[in-house]
């Protein structure tokens, strides 16, 4: 039991990366936007774009984790 609960932690830290990925990602957009204002459309939609696709990652780690401990018993 104690290497399926290291497994499904390690599985869970897939959202540390997507946190980090977002957070760049936001203040990389926000700078876009400071520097062009008129462009701050197409910004939104790449930035939105972006972090659901990082946060797809964080999701699929989770539920990976969520298996591990209910089917590897």
């Amino acid at each position: 039991m104690g290497l399926l609960a290291i497994g499904a932690g390690l599985a869970v830290l897939t959202g540390l990366g997507a946190g980090i990925g977002i957070g760049i990602a936001t203040s990389k957009a926000a700078e876009a936007i400071a520097r062009q204002p008129e462009a701050k459309g197409d910004i939104n939609k790449a930035l939105l774009l972006g972090c659901a696709l990082a946060e797809a990652t964080a999701i699929y780690g989770f539920v990976i984790a969520i298996l591990i401990i209910l089917f590897l018993k």
